[in-house]
This record gives structure tokens, sequence and C-alpha cells, in this order.
């Protein structure tokens, strides 16, 4: 099983993706005049995160705080840990382009998805790829397809390995045995899953940049216990990146085009852009300023926040302990992570680094059902029946995660990773042209002083392609 996963992988990461994932950030970059650089500090402006009066969508801020409980989970810690494993120090450094170039191509996606949102049967915003897929491209069974990658992979398999990984580090830190983490689990999962979004979105608002912050702080402390070694990581991160480091001298031998597919690799599993999950957050938002490009936006700072702050944070964690180049060194993932924060704070790294594991995958876990849910709707499976089978399923793979072996489970995420953006690429691709369009009439509105305003009539043939009703001003009244 596990050998016939590993030739799917490399043929869908080795052959296809990763040329596919930095060709269409560089194509949307220069299209874009390199807007991730241009207006880097508008992904910061307080006007991006205003609470709106629209009752039929969550702020911004809270669509924000979903989709980065979602990207920070293991990806962020086990994910970085084993990418300098495989790949090596060079890996951070392309996790690091991958994240630059991929903050543009979150702009598009979350743009889009924002501009062809529709609603559901409470009159609530719904969308995300598989609804730019069938309006705005007119591919219905492109959206269906999607809609069932998503479903499959972040509704069970991501949270499988989410579950995966506080098992792992619970039992380390505390030699629990498992079966004991799958009954907690299961009934704090089940809790979240059946609470609704409503209150997973105003949970999430102060819950995730509190435990952001604390990590960051823990990261701090051991970067600084270990800041003699800093200056010499960094060079070794950009000599591992293009070979020039020598075997044994610092770090093994490690190829360039190994340390660029682990580095792309988990970084697109940590910072999903380009991935098609984080739209199914932002089309939930009512804009505030009223135009689709502002949630594009924010969701750019969720990028750099995943990526640029937090996986370095944990890359630099690892590579300034020293533990990655000792000559015995036999640890990987979670107990890689748990060494290293260990020797800079006299043992209580195991217990440290469970904590972070089960906040940061299990709100994941939340943030990834919501997003299942969301194309349940989509694919018109959204009864109360099918969504309570779903619901169980979801259960029945958070316990598999807990039980099952890492490697099986990080190939079954990789694999279908890679379908889904594979998938999503290609719509942002054929869709480039409308993204571009509204790209620009939201900066000509800011470059006249004015706050932007998106207004369908102005692009009618955009117009024909939207939810009647979605970008009024005034929200129509409900009937009851």
């Amino acid at each position: 099983m596990t050998e016939m996963l590993d030739f799917f992988d490399n043929i869908l990461w080795g052959s296809i993706l990763i040329y596919l994932l930095l060709g269409t950030g560089i194509y949307l970059s220069l299209r874009t005049r390199f807007i991730q650089f241009r207006q880097f500090g508008h992904i910061f402006s307080a006007s991006l995160f205003k609470a709106s009066p629209d009752p039929r969508g969550i702020s911004t801020f809270q669509s924000l705080c979903i989709s980065l409980a979602a990207r920070i989970g293991t990806g962020n810690l086990a994910g970085v840990a084993l990418a300098l494993i495989a790949g090596g120090p060079g890996a951070i450094f392309w996790m690091w382009v991958i994240a630059l170039i991929g903050m543009v191509t979150s702009l598009i996606e979350n743009t889009l998805a924002q501009l062809y949102k529709g609603s559901d049967t409470q009159g609530r915003f719904r969308g995300g790829p598989a609804d730019y897929m069938t309006r705005g491209l007119g591919m219905r069974w492109m959206g269906v397809f999607f809609s069932i990658l998503l479903v499959l992979s972040f509704g069970l398999i991501f949270n499988a390995l989410q579950a995966n990984a506080i098992a792992e580090a619970t039992s380390v830190a505390f030699g629990t045995d498992r079966r004991y983490i799958v009954a907690i689990l299961l009934v704090l999962t089940a809790a979240s899953i059946f609470g609704g979004l409503k209150v997973f979105s105003r949970i999430s608002q102060w819950f995730v940049p509190l435990m952001v912050l604390a990590y960051l702080a823990l990261a701090a402390w051991v970067i600084v216990h270990n800041i003699e070694r800093l200056p010499d990581v960094f060079m070794l991160v950009f000599k591992s990146a293009f070979g020039w480091q020598e075997a044994g001298a610092g770090a093994i031998g490690y190829g360039v085009m190994q340390a660029m597919t682990q580095g792309v690799q988990r970084g697109l599993f940590s910072n999903e852009a380009g991935m098609g999950s984080s739209p199914n957050a932002a089309a939930l938002a009512a804009a505030t300023p009223c135009h689709p490009v502002a949630v594009g936006f924010s969701q750019m700072l969720a990028v750099f926040i995943d990526t640029i702050v937090i996986c370095s944070a944990t890359a630099l964690i690892v590579l300034t302990s020293g533990l990655l180049d000792a000559p015995d060194q036999k640890l990987e993932g979670i107990a890689l992570l748990q060494a290293a924060i260990s020797a800079a704070t006299g043992g209580s790294g195991h217990w440290l680094v469970a904590l972070f594991v089960f906040v940061f995958a299990f709100s994941s876990i939340a943030a990834n059902y919501v997003y299942a849910e969301n194309n349940l709707m989509f694919l018109r499976s959204g009864e109360r029946a099918k969504l309570l089978v779903f619901r169980l399923l979801v259960l029945g793979m958070v316990a598999f995660g807990c039980l099952a072996e890492l490697p099986l489970v990080w190939k079954m995420a990789d694999i279908a990773m890679a379908l889904m953006t594979i998938t999503n690429l290609t719509a942002l691709l054929l869709l480039s042209d409308v993204a571009m369009t509204v790209i620009k009439d939201y900066e000509r509105q800011r470059k006249m002083g004015k706050i932007p305003v998106f207004n369908p009539d102005h692009f009618p043939e955009i117009r024909r392609q939207l939810e009647p009703g979605i970008w009024q001003k005034i929200p129509p009244q409900s009937e009851n």
C-alpha cells in the first residue's frame, strides 16, 4: 500500500505540481506586477478587518481566524521537522519562496471566492472554488470534482493526520495509551463539529491569536537560548538550498531538488496557498470594505503568518538546537521538535510541544470540518441525515488517525492535496482575467482616495455570472 502511494506521490509532486505551483505563482506575480511586494503594507491595514453590518456573513477577521485555524496545524510543527529531515536546511528556503509566491495565488483564489459566493437556504454566505468553477467557468462538473476531493481530504484524510500528531505527541510526552487519547479526542471533536459555524467563528477570533502568540513566545525563548548559532543557521539554509554545502560540514549533503520538493510540499501543506481551501473561509465573510479584493488581501496575511512567521520559528528551533546534524540523530517529526525544545527548557519540551500540537491540530480539525461541510452544501448533501452520517465518518477518521502509522497518513494527505491543488490552479489560470479586472478596480479606487466598493453594474460580463442580490448594498429582508 505504501509503495503504491509513494509511486503516485512521486509522479504528482516530482513531475507535475512543483512546476505548476511555481509557474502559476510567478505568472500571477508578473500579471499583478508583484502585488505581494507592492502592497505588502496593506495586508496589515486595520481597515480590512472592520466588522460589517451585513448579517449574512461573518466578519473578515473571523474569516481570517478560521483560515488560520485550518492552516496552523501539524504542517507548522511536524511538517517542518519532516521537511528538514528529508530535504535538509535548504527546504526552509524553498518554503519561504513558495509562501512569497503563494501570497499572490492566495489573493487571486480568495478574491474569486468572494466575487462568486452564493448563499445557503438560511441566506448566509457560502462559497469557494466549486462556486467560481461553476459560475465563473460554467463547469459544474469541475466544481463537483473539486468538492468531492475537498470533502475527502479535509473532512477525512487531513483530520486523521491532525489526530495522528496529537496522539504521537501526547504518547511521547506523557506515555498515555492511545486508546485513551482516542476517547478524549472523539468527545472533543464531536462537541466541536456539532456546535456549528457561528460558535466556532466567535471562538476562533480570540483563540487563534492567543495560540499563535504563545507559540512565538516559546520559539523566541529557545532561539535566544541558542542565539550564538543563529548566523551559521541562516548561512546553512541558503547554502543547502542551492547545494553549496559540503557533506559533513554542518549538514548532510542534500540535493537541491530534494530540498526544493520538500520545501514546496510542506510549505503548501502548511499555508494552503493555491490549494483551494482558504476560499471556503473567505466566501463566508461580509467584506469590509465592500469589495471582494479586501478579503483577498486579508488572506494574504494568513499565508505570511503561517509560513514566514510560524514555520520559520519551528525551523529555527530545530536548526539552532544542532540536533539535525548530530551523528546519531534518529528522531523525526514531533519527536525531533520536542527534543530541540527540551534542550533549551530543561526537559519540559515534551509536554510543551504536546500542548501546542493539541491546540494547533484540534483547531485544524474543527476548521477542516467547516470547509468540508461548506462543500457538502454545494453538493446538495447538507440535509440533516446526510450531515449526521458524514460527522460520524469524520469521527471514525479521527480515531483511525490516532492509531495509524505516520508515513501512511502523510502519503494519503500529500496525494489528496496534490489533486486538489492541480484542479484549483487550473481554474485560477482560466479565471485570471476576471481576477485582474476586479483587482485593478480595487487599486484604482484606492489611488483615488476612495474606500473601495464593488459595483457589479460596472462589469456587465461578470454581473451575469453572480448570484443576484449578493453584492447589494442593503441586505434583502428575510421573509420571516
